[in-house]
């Protein structure tokens, strides 16, 4: 099997992926369990040596944090925090962004700012590395104060309590751990603020979102072709002169995918009718364009966030520094999911018009892109779909980040609401892969309609589309051929 060093390095995203969809088996390297043993070894003799109240080590959360705890219950408070902040509800968390999470828990503890012991950052480590998933709920953080709830039920099993899943089985964590011969962690000073404090809900959420949005933004790419191409559009709008001029990089980006991917195609070529295309597929590389930079903006607030120590206190062993601070405050994260889910929604927004427009019986296609209209409605509904997904997702961009709500009898004044624009993100790219695949379904059946052939790239996606999805003659059973059309827009390379 293949193995993953953590050791206090720059982890990529790409990387993040990598090691997430190898399978490799993730270990702690020898710095990274130096300084891990070193930061819990000074907050041991800070609690043992000082009478001063440090926020969260000897005193109450939140507003208590003036409420002092004596010595000998602060494993049990520790354990009580984790015990009552496990308030989560709604729908469970997928358990591949549950599985996410405990390796991003793993790679913020282990730079040695946060207290935690040895061998609680080690039995995350074996969750992660042997598939045993806590349940999470997907409602409950506010995104500030850390993901609190969310975190706090992904911490349950190392204490023994809540439930986990183990080859798709759901299960009691303490009878998986009686059963592997593992005893529950005690938690010592800080570590319930450790695991509970932190961003990793919503980097999870962000991190997989990122990658999901390249995915979804290439295919569009390629898909936008194969539908220009079906409704006979012409190729100047992608010419490089006129998108350099506008000087925006996602823009310039775009026009030379488009022309390359449809590089030698009869179809671009043949003459032309028309002077002018609709906006749906004249404006590709402006739209497309602008939600590619909004992606690799959100790349390069996810990848510093996934490298950082968002939890609170901060422990500087070096500079004898216990700091209370606000490191778990989620708002580059809300503001960001937020921007994201905007680019995405937009993406899937021109899709659905570029529908619209085939099914439109214009430029030699028949009505609905079935050979007889009126006995068959052939296409009409599908785009009643894409444009009912598309609404929606113009629901869900409401901008969480704009919302706060008092927490914490005020000593939590402002939150990001994160977790909720992580949510919903989430659900907006699910909706664009539904979206795209009604795109490639329509694209499909029009250009079938074409004498002329496409370029090599297009020709190759309609190919190994028609392998999975066929044309469509008469009326049938639709909603199974969207279904198999989303499955293949998914798992396109």
């Amino acid at each position: 099997m293949r193995e993953y060093i953590i050791d206090n390095e720059w982890v990529s995203l790409s990387q993040l992926d990598e090691i997430i969809t190898s399978g490799a088996e993730v270990k702690l390297g020898e710095n990274a369990k130096e300084v891990i043993i070193k930061c819990r070894t000074y907050l041991d003799e800070k609690v043992r040596n000082h009478d001063k109240l440090i926020y969260g080590v000897n005193t109450g959360f939140g507003s208590l944090c003036n409420t002092a705890i004596s010595s000998d219950d602060l494993e049990k408070l520790q354990r009580n925090l984790v015990l009552s902040h496990a308030c989560g509800t709604g729908e469970e968390v997928p358990l591949k962004l549950v599985k996410r999470m405990l390796l991003l828990k793993v790679i913020g503890l282990s730079h040695g700012h946060s207290g935690a012991q040895l061998a609680t950052i080690e039995r995350l480590l074996y969750f992660y590395n042997n598939d045993i998933l806590p349940v999470v709920f997907q409602q409950g953080s506010l995104g500030a104060s850390g993901d609190l709830a969310p975190l706090a039920h992904m911490s349950l099993p190392l204490l023994g309590e809540g439930d986990v899943y183990v080859n798709g089985k759901r299960e009691h964590s303490h009878a998986v751990l009686e059963r592997l011969g593992l005893e529950p962690i005690a938690l010592r000073s800080k570590e319930g603020l450790a695991l509970l404090n932190g961003t990793q809900f919503m980097s999870a959420y962000g991190s997989f979102s990122v990658s999901s949005a390249y995915q979804l933004w290439n295919n569009f790419n390629l898909i936008g072709g194969l539908s220009l191409e079906a409704f006979d559009g012409r190729l100047n709008p992608f010419q490089a002169n006129v998108n350099e001029i506008r000087k925006q990089h996602g823009q310039i980006e775009v026009a030379k995918i488009m022309r390359q991917n449809l590089k030698g195609s009869e179809m671009i070529q043949r003459e032309k009718e028309h002077v002018q295309d609709p906006y749906s597929f004249r404006c590709i590389p402006q739209v497309h364009g602008a939600s590619l930079d909004a992606i690799k903006h959100s790349a390069d607030i996810l990848e510093r966030e996934i490298n950082a120590v968002t939890d609170n206190p901060t422990v500087f062993p070096d500079e004898d520094d216990i700091v209370s601070a606000g490191n778990f405050h989620g708002q580059p994260l809300a503001i960001t999911m937020d921007f994201l889910a905007i680019a995405l929604a937009e993406l899937g927004s021109i899709s659905e018009r570029r529908v619209y427009k085939l099914i439109s019986g214009t430029r030699g296609l028949p009505a609905f892109l079935v050979a007889e209209p009126g006995l068959n409605s052939g296409f009409m509904i599908p785009q009643y779909t894409a444009a009912s997904v598309v609404s929606q997702n113009k629901q869900l961009c409401m901008p969480a980040s704009v919302d706060t709500i008092d927490s914490s009898n005020g000593q939590e004044d402002h939150v990001s609401m994160g977790a909720n624009a992580a949510t919903k993100l989430y659900r907006v790219i699910e909706n664009c892969y539904t979206i795209q695949g009604i795109e490639l379904l329509n694209a499909a059946q029009a250009m079938d309609f074409r004498e002329e052939k496409s370029s090599e790239t297009i020709e190759s996606l309609r190919s190994t589309y028609r392998k999975r999805v066929p044309f469509i003659n008469e009326d049938t059973f639709l909603q199974p051929l969207i279904a198999q059309s989303v499955e293949f827009v998914k798992n396109l390379d």
